[in-house]
């Protein structure tokens, strides 16, 4: 499994499973438990997506030993805060059936993230938490967070795919140490990403899917991911990207597709902000 080291000296897998739009139990359950029997090692989840106890029953099931997995999961916007972080760690600990996570991050840059953060650092100092990071923090916020923090976050998942590459984000967080994830690698399909002219005719040069390409694309500009399928082939097939290399032709045409804006939501539109901060969910 290929890996990248954290700032703190951790080890990740570089390609890991996600399950966000998974809830329904029984087939979350299933296919973490697939994916984990296809090979991957490395499984994303979160208290907002309502699947941490199927994730927790497919990882006893699968039988693979705790020290071999990479578990993450993070805190919902409702749950920030120093005491109600710690208390929401511990429920997602307990649904989960584990001992410690390896990676804890804040799911959205909203509320009382510097609250929950110092709990997160107590947390992590206390050996419950392998690494702690953050998602959609932007670099405005990320540089507040580490300049008034002790422990600078090894990772922070953002939205990243052709379309949205992340270029100045990625830089920044390379200036800093903190790790580069993707969420949404696939950009849920939209702009049609996988009839892509330029993508399909690359992956057919390399005989391969164009979800291969973009993840092969990713993992060479030292991007974790974590592709989503409820489908066993594709799970399988999204795993397989180690055995060809995009050539340096194949990087810089893929860069030409970046619009440079998300397809999805801005963090620092006030209006994002204040729907996703009245949002509450029954955790």
């Amino acid at each position: 499994m290929q890996t990248v080291t954290l700032n703190n000296g951790v080890n990740m897998p570089i390609i890991g499973f996600g399950v966000y739009q998974v809830p329904d139990a029984e087939e979350c359950e299933n296919t973490v438990y697939e994916a984990l029997m296809a090979g991957y090692r490395l499984i994303d989840t979160a208290a907002g997506y309502m699947n941490e106890e199927a994730v927790g029953r497919a990882i006893r099931r699968s039988g693979v030993p705790r020290e071999e997995l990479f578990v993450t999961t993070k805190l919902w916007i409702q749950d920030a805060g120093y005491e109600s972080a710690k208390l929401a760690f511990h429920k997602s600990l307990q649904k989960l059936q584990l001992d410690y996570l390896d990676l804890y991050l804040i799911h959205m840059p909203f509320g009382d993230y510097y609250g929950a953060w110092r709990a997160m650092e107590e947390l992590y100092r206390e050996g419950k938490i392998k690494a702690i990071g953050v998602s959609n923090f932007l670099p405005d916020r990320l540089m507040d967070l580490i300049l008034h923090n002790e422990i600078v976050p090894a990772v922070n998942q953002i939205e990243t795919h052709p379309f949205q590459q992340q270029i100045v984000n990625a830089a920044f967080m390379k200036d800093h140490g903190v790790q580069h994830q993707s969420w949404a690698p696939f950009a849920e399909g939209r702009n049609n990403l996988f009839s892509n002219e330029l993508l399909t005719t690359i992956a057919d040069r390399h005989n391969k899917t164009v979800a291969q390409v973009v993840l092969r694309w990713l993992v060479q500009n030292g991007i974790v991911v974590i592709p989503k399928s409820v489908r066993k082939e594709r799970l399988i097939e999204n795993f397989n990207i180690f055995d060809f290399e995009l050539t340096t032709e194949d990087m810089a045409a893929i860069s030409t597709l970046d619009a440079r804006e998300s397809l999805f939501m801005s963090v620092d539109d006030p209006e994002v902000a204040k729907m996703l901060g009245n949002l509450k969910v029954d955790l």
